[in-house]
């Protein structure tokens, strides 16, 4: 699934194409997506300028000139590509965006689990973002609130992190990852950090999310950016997807097991 670098990289590919450009059609090709796509919202936004595009967790917002917002999420195997408006389309391509530019910025899923939604108003109270918590890359995470979010938690640290009301946007495999950086194992109950473990751990975060921004995300299967090209940063990985592989830093093998129904990875020397 695309996780924050993925889709932040996304929203910084498109934005240039259709900022300022007005909407001229919406092509709805399949509305069966993970909630259905409603014909009658290409109508209400025939027309209308998209102003900005954001991003707030894993969420693209498209803010329209009519106070409402297009809200648009990958899902598990989407992606974003801005081509000319004749591109011919590919299997899978649900969802065109008309552009006055003679561009059209498309939307393929073929899993279908990605969504679009017309929100009006302030999508920041749509009931999908209003309960999440903070960015990770802001000021508004720091020590103090995970070491708050971590006190009488009996959870695993990992799975704490990917709870997106504590953060947003730490997915299965930058939650790893950062957790080596820190040298905390995934496992460990959340109560029991330390408070120089978690301002350790909230700067592993942060860093690991900017390096996978900087260098267009983690490509594993079915993710792309928007021109294409894959994301970079598994070439950095640590331990995600290294079960059996000797850890780059000392040597020992990177072990593996399912925790909360999802695969973690780390060092049992370096990680305690």
């Amino acid at each position: 699934m695309p996780e924050l670098p993925e889709v932040e990289t996304t929203r910084r590919g498109v934005e240039p194409a259709v900022r300022g450009r007005v909407l001229q059609q919406l092509l709805i090709h399949e509305t069966r997506l993970r909630w259905p796509v409603l014909r009658t919202w290409a109508e209400q936004v025939r027309g209308k300028r998209i102003l900005a595009v954001h991003r707030r967790a894993k969420y693209l917002i498209f803010e329209l000139d009519c106070n409402a917002s297009l809200l648009l999420h990958l899902g598990m195997s989407g992606n974003l590509r801005v081509l000319s408006s004749n591109a011919p389309h590919l299997k899978h391509d649900h969802l065109d965006f008309m552009l006055d530019s003679g561009l059209t910025l498309r939307f393929n899923d073929p899993r279908r689990f990605g969504c679009l939604l017309l929100v009006h108003g302030d999508p920041q109270q749509h009931p999908l973002l209003r309960e999440l918590g903070p960015e990770p890359l802001t000021a508004q995470f720091d020590t103090e609130h995970l070491w708050l979010a971590t006190r009488g938690r009996r959870i695993a640290i990992k799975q704490l992190i990917m709870n997106a009301r504590i953060v947003v946007g730490v997915g299965n495999i930058y939650a790893s990852e950062a957790l080596f950086q820190a040298g905390i194992r995934p496992g460990r109950q959340a109560r029991g950090l330390k408070r120089h473990e978690t301002q350790a751990l909230v700067a592993a975060i942060k860093d690991v999310l900017a390096k996978a921004v900087k260098v267009g995300g983690t490509t594993l299967r079915d993710y792309v950016g928007a021109d294409g090209s894959p994301g970079y940063f598994r070439q950095k990985l640590f331990v995600y997807e290294r079960a059996g592989e000797p850890c780059r830093r000392c040597q020992q093998p990177i072990r593996h097991r399912v925790q909360g129904q999802r695969s973690t990875y780390w060092c049992h020397a370096c990680q305690s």
